[in-house]
């Protein structure tokens, strides 16, 4: 049986559960593992993200660095600094293309 124990605790907020010590060791183990888990996933993820300057995806997109400008301050582009350059995810460059 799969108990979901957030519904659990907000169906019965005075619910005592008791727990061994080796269980509770496990569930740490586990907690932890899965944690460090998603986050080497994260960090290969942004390792594998490629980034771009502004001119070479103002040629990509076919617009000019003004309009980058203008789709950063609406949230629609966003830029990235790296090193205190401005630098475009070649992800979002994607999407746009993409969708239009």
């Amino acid at each position: 049986m799969n108990v979901d124990l957030i519904t659990l605790s907000q169906q019965y907020p005075t619910l005592n559960v008791t727990v061994s010590l080796s269980d509770l060791i496990e569930f740490s183990r586990f907690t932890v593992a899965e944690t460090k888990r998603q986050i080497e996933q994260t960090l290969a993820d942004e390792a594998a993200e490629e980034y771009i300057s502004p001119q070479k995806t103002a040629e990509l997109l076919d617009c000019c660095p003004a309009t980058l400008w203008k789709w950063n301050n609406s949230n629609y582009l966003n830029h990235v600094k790296m090193g205190g350059k401005r630098r475009y995810r070649m992800s979002d460059i994607q999407r746009i293309l993409k969708n239009g």
